[in-house]
């Protein structure tokens, strides 16, 4: 017998995957399952999430998946395919607010891990790791988003300070966040002049706005402003003028995370599509009897399974060492791709039901847009693709 287009047999298998991640997926699907899916939607109206989620998921190792034990991490036989895992479980919730809400750390932290001082590490990754402090990544300006070679916001050396001036927006869990990673500019014109430096929210100067938006209404996203803020010059990431690199390396990173969360949330569009489509009757037999409906199918499964395998060996080469830059490039573009057209053929499918609010593809259908710019614009995307080419 065939198996149901649900959210699992549309995944094909992964040989880079053992019991371990088996295992893991399974515990994360129960705290998802117990935990987020009976309140997303709620969430979601509301435009917030409870800031407890991040304490609850740290207590099955969400949180510190992959980081040092030393910090409070979970690092011990974890790959880069438990972190995939994770993405994917997390995102069958329907919900890329709760996904970027719940897991900014993932961007805000590994700056400060990668190129921070044992000091500022041992002073800031604990408390994050283990929920009861938020951390966001503070690069993207209104003159800029992709070009962060050009960042103007600046820190200015004042004997044991910086003294930083500037705005940063569109900062995922700006808002709710107690320690910002801020890209600013030490040093001159160019990529040669970044630096990062971890503020505490609360310093005095810093002012921040929450922005309304077309999706993601659960996960706070926010303009920040910088007017004479003082920073010790302990919060400075790394070597002055050494920032660019960490910022290049963290999207990498993000746009891996980011590729699994769209192809899962093709996965949810066509298990609910799916659902739909074998109870609904039109014309007198199931509405999946009806070939145009079931070649929609076809081709959304068709475009998930390459997208994933995509996906998987992308992961398995960033597991061993490599960073294939054009290849995460276009990885992000083919999924979030993916995403888009599963989402308006699953609209298609579901027709009036689907544009009622609290359905899962209705508020991914709205959230389809950020995807596909958020980390990188796919305009950005195959351009640096084409440039790693060497054209």
């Amino acid at each position: 017998m065939p198996q149901p287009l649900d959210f699992d047999s549309t995944r094909p298998p992964c040989p880079h995957m053992d019991a371990s991640h088996e295992e893991w997926r399974a515990t994360v699907r129960r705290f998802v399952d117990r935990e987020i899916a009976p309140h997303v939607n709620d969430w979601d109206e509301a435009g917030a999430f409870p800031r407890d989620l991040h304490g609850k998921a740290a207590d099955i190792g969400l949180m510190g998946l992959g980081y040092p034990e030393t910090y409070g991490g979970v690092s011990e036989g974890i790959d880069a395919f438990h972190t995939i895992v994770a993405m994917e479980e997390v995102s069958r919730a329907g919900s890329g607010g709760l996904a970027a809400g719940l897991m900014t750390h993932g961007i805000g932290l590994p700056p400060i891990l990668a190129l921070g001082s044992d000091e500022l590490k041992a002073r800031i990754a604990p408390a994050v790791l283990s929920g009861d402090k938020l951390i966001a990544l503070c690069v993207t300006e209104p003159s800029g988003g992709s070009d962060v070679a050009n960042i103007r916001t600046r820190a200015i050396r004042d004997g044991d300070d910086y003294i930083v001036n500037g705005e940063k927006t569109y900062i995922t869990t700006g808002c709710r966040a107690d320690y910002l990673t801020v890209a600013v500019r030490t040093g001159g014109d160019g990529a040669g002049g970044l630096s990062f430096l971890l503020i505490e929210a609360d310093r005095p100067g810093v002012a921040r706005t929450r922005l309304p938006k077309m999706g993601w209404w659960m996960s706070d996203t926010a303009s920040i402003y910088f007017d004479g803020v003082r920073v010790p010059a302990a919060n400075l990431v790394g070597a002055e003028n050494a920032g660019f690199l960490g910022i290049v390396n963290n999207f990498n990173m993000e746009r891996l995370t980011m590729a699994a969360q769209a192809a899962a949330f093709a996965r949810v569009c066509v298990e609910d599509a799916a659902a739909w489509a074998i109870e609904r009757t039109t014309f007198g037999k199931p509405l999946a009897k009806h070939q145009v409906i079931r070649h929609k199918f076809a081709e959304m499964v068709r475009r998930i399974q390459a997208t994933t395998a995509f996906l998987d060996n992308c992961v398995w080469r960033v597991g061993n060492g490599e960073s294939p830059i054009a290849e995460l490039s276009l990885l992000k573009v083919q999924a979030t791709r993916t995403m888009e057209y599963c989402a308006r053929e699953a609209m298609q499918i579901l027709g009036g039901a689907g544009y009622i609010r609290g359905q899962r593809v209705e508020r991914i259908y709205r959230e389809v847009r950020v995807m596909a710019i958020g980390g990188g614009s796919e305009e950005i995307m195959n351009d640096l693709a084409a440039r790693q080419m060497g054209l």
